[in-house]
């Protein structure tokens, strides 16, 4: 049996997403730029944006909430099927829905339609159905066009990164509007990776002297560890009577002189000297 060359087939998956792509480009007009504007007006006035989507357009929907959130613009995702059993209560008249499908047309995205024009929620529809009763009922209508999916006609897959790349759009564009820049992202991601790689030695320092480490080079050993024990900073920090900077002694330098008389020796006779580049 002919071996499969599954790399091709990954190559021909991501060139008809890429044509679709290129689709999507040529098609945006006005209201991609209405969309933006109206976003930020209404978070400007402490609204949020809810995303609304099922099954595969619902899970795209979902992620763009957490970029839009991430990028300090406030929204939430709600599946269409439990909208209308009690989720649609955390929206207002000042918040902004924007339902993500490709047929604009499933009943339970009709009941979210409902909903918005009862209470006079803005409504931004993103579909591939200018016939569909979401474009025909949306305050703005962002039109995905359609494009050739990547395996079965059936089985959303270039649609899918259409809509992703909608959405993604609306977020940078809203990001520039905002004029948010690193150190509003680093105010939303003070930890893991991103935090770490964020994060500057400013802010780290300690302003407070009361709070350092700080010991005379000819205090006992004893009172040396007593006091990087209480400060909790894992080090001491050396100085002589003119306070000036003479050298550091670490938890793990206690930690090799373990054994020895800290009572009877000084900071100065175990510490690392500070090294003269002078």
């Amino acid at each position: 049996m002919k071996k499969k060359n599954y790399t091709k087939i990954a190559k021909d998956v991501i060139t008809t997403e890429i044509k679709g792509l290129k689709k999507l480009q040529k098609f945006l007009d006005k209201n991609f730029n209405r969309a933006v504007e109206k976003i930020v007006r209404t978070t400007r006035k402490n609204g949020k944006i809810c995303f609304i989507g099922l099954g595969k357009s619902g899970a795209i929907a979902e992620r763009a909430s957490k970029t839009f959130s991430s990028v300090n613009t406030p929204s939430l995702y709600i599946s269409a099927s439990e909208f209308s059993h009690g989720d649609s209560g955390v929206l207002q008249n000042t918040d902004l829905i924007i339902i993500a499908s490709s047929s604009g047309e499933t009943q339970e995205l009709k009941n979210c339609i409902t909903f918005a024009k009862r209470w006079g929620i803005y409504l931004i529809g993103v579909c591939q159905k200018k016939n569909s009763t979401l474009y025909k009922s949306a305050d703005i209508k962002i039109f995905i066009p359609s494009a050739a999916e990547a395996g079965l006609s059936m089985l959303p897959t270039t649609s899918l990164s259409m809509f992703s790349a909608l959405f993604d759009a609306l977020a940078v564009a809203i990001l520039k509007e905002k004029r948010f820049d690193l150190k509003d992202f680093k105010k939303l991601h003070p930890g893991g990776t991103i935090g770490a790689s964020l994060l500057r030695v400013s802010d780290l320092y300690v302003f407070d002297k009361k709070k350092l480490p700080l010991i005379n080079e000819n205090k006992s050993m004893n009172e040396g560890i007593k006091i990087m024990s209480t400060k909790k900073f894992g080090t001491l920090i050396v100085l002589d009577s003119k306070k000036r900077l003479k050298g550091t002694y670490s938890d793990g330098d206690s930690r090799r002189d373990a054994g020895k008389d800290f009572k009877k020796l000084k900071v100065k006779d175990l510490m690392t000297k500070k090294t003269n580049n002078n």
